[in-house]
């Protein structure tokens, strides 16, 4: 097999040679090699996400074919909403640091910690990694990779699934990968696509190390689903290296983020699957029905069916001009021959069936949500009100689970982005300090919206009233404070309860009346 495989890299690389470096599309490139059917799954996500569905086609009463918008239900995307504000907040705390702060001692990466709060803060991370946790779940993955700009700042790079394709994986994870970006340019009457194509990929150097190389090529087309004719990056790049190679790193700059669990529709495939990508079949029928509920809604609205005497008008024996029965603005009367002895009137208007459409949609979300691992009422198209937190992570809550298993996900997905955050500075020489490693990295995503209150404070109020935990501790943990902050209520609150002690009181008096005892 692998022979194989061989033979046809070869045929591919001959071919993208002699047709002067042309890429029709992406698979063209001999380095790139993805399953044509994961390429399709990927575009397929995001124009279901975009809300990008072909016109229906119809034959209407005369026969004629007529083309109509298809309505749907976006649940790709609302249900990619709902999980990432589950997942992620801009509450979330990043910090390094190592055990012996729990000691007393200073923090050995206070360095490293102020620095990546600078750049988070910078990069406004929260804040992007929040917007783009969406597109994440509902395509299947997103990237970002850390650069150094030309006023020395570090700045991140996003991409969703579909500009983002592996070039080598193990289950430890994807180690090499190219990025795409594409930016477009108007020449007079003409739009021309140009195509960036980042590689990042491990060498080894003339001593053996690892080398972290990054090639940079251009391609130029007029077509936009075409990659196009490779081009020099001075077209618009001025400047930027054809290649760059780092020493000192020792995980890939790229971080990937893919929503949990595993790629059963590809099992070889190291990319992600979006979270409604097994619901392919049960948001099609979803649709279906609405769509078919909302043309019922347009086509069922009244019709009254009167004889043709009494929309023909005639004009009077003045020669006066003609009166029409009905207001010229209403569409609800049609007209018909009808005999003589027939009732000119006829309303022939069909009652809508909305209990039957809202019935059959809410069945088919039930099925959803459980193809989803979403607990029962997470969706409903009859208007009540989706859980609320608590009751999400009530009894063990299924979407909590669920939640859980992404958060675990975005947790590595951070520490991984801030290691490399950190070894890039270091080359660049901006940062000059220890280099953490994950057990040094913390990521509190904050669930107290998914905590009862009250019952953690009774909860750390028994372990407190045992010995078991320092109030301080207790005080950290409920409010979600830090160290600092806890120290400074514990005083004042202390001070409080030595203020209204009644000894304390009674000492404060005496003192008032009869002075500072000799």
């Amino acid at each position: 097999m692998k022979i194989i495989q061989r033979i046809k890299n070869l045929f591919k690389k001959g071919g993208y040679t002699l047709s002067g470096q042309v890429l029709h599309s992406i698979n063209d490139h001999p380095k790139i090699n993805i399953d044509p059917n994961e390429l399709a799954r990927i575009e397929r996500n995001l124009r279901q996400y975009k809300g990008d569905y072909p016109q229906v086609e119809y034959v209407n009463s005369h026969g004629l074919l007529r083309k109509r918008d298809y309505m749907t239900l976006n649940l790709r995307k609302l249900s990619a909403d709902v999980l990432s504000g589950l997942v992620f907040n801009e509450q979330c705390e990043i910090t390094v640091s190592d055990a012996k702060e729990e000691e007393g001692k200073e923090n050995s990466f206070k360095s490293a910690h102020e620095f990546i709060s600078h750049v988070f803060e910078h990069n406004r991370f929260k804040k992007n990694l929040s917007d783009y946790l969406e597109p994440m779940f509902a395509i299947g993955g997103i990237a970002v990779r850390p650069y150094v700009d030309s006023e020395g700042e570090i700045e991140f790079s996003w991409a969703l699934a579909d500009a983002f394709y592996p070039l080598r994986s193990n289950s430890n994870g994807i180690s090499e990968g190219v990025m795409k970006s594409v930016t477009t340019k108007v020449e007079g009457s003409r739009t021309i696509y140009y195509t960036l194509l980042e590689f990042h990929e491990w060498k080894k150097d003339t001593d053996g190390e690892n080398l972290y190389v990054i090639t940079n090529e251009l391609y130029k087309s007029e077509s936009s689903s075409e990659v196009g004719a490779r081009v020099s990056l001075d077209e618009i790049y001025e400047g930027m290296q054809e290649t760059t190679h780092i020493k000192g790193l020792s995980r890939p700059l790229f971080n990937y983020l893919k929503p949990s669990g595993f790629n059963n529709i590809n099992p070889q495939s190291p990319l992600g699957l979006g979270i409604a990508d097994n619901s392919v079949d049960t948001l099609k029928k979803i649709n279906d029905t609405y769509d078919q509920f909302w043309w019922e809604i347009k086509m069922g609205q009244r019709t009254v069916f009167v004889t043709d005497r009494m929309l023909n008008t005639l004009p009077d024996e003045s020669g006066a001009p003609p009166k029409q029965i009905f207001d010229p603005d209403v569409n609800v009367y049609k007209s018909i021959h009808m005999g003589d002895n027939a009732d000119p009137v006829k309303d022939v208007t069909n009652d809508i069936r909305t209990e039957q459409y809202i019935a059959a949609i809410n069945q088919s979300l039930r099925t959803l949500e459980m193809e989803m691992k979403l607990s029962v009422g997470t969706f409903s198209f009859d208007g009540r009100s989706m859980k609320t937190a608590t009751e999400v992570v009530s009894e063990n809550d299924l979407t909590y689970r669920t939640r859980n298993d992404h958060v675990y996900e975005v947790e590595q997905f951070i520490k991984g982005l801030v290691v490399s955050v950190l070894e890039l500075a270091k080359v660049f020489g901006l940062f000059k300090g220890e280099i953490p490693t994950f057990e040094h990295i913390g990521v509190d995503f904050d669930d107290g919206v998914f905590q009862d209150r009250s019952a953690l404070l009774k909860f750390y109020g028994q372990a407190k009233t045992f010995g078991f935990i320092p109030t301080v501790e207790v005080i950290q943990r409920v409010f979600k404070v830090p160290k600092e902050t806890a120290e400074q209520w514990l005083e004042e609150i202390e001070r409080e309860q030595l203020a209204i002690d009644p000894t304390s009181i009674s000492d404060r008096t005496a003192k008032h009346m009869f002075g500072e005892e000799e």
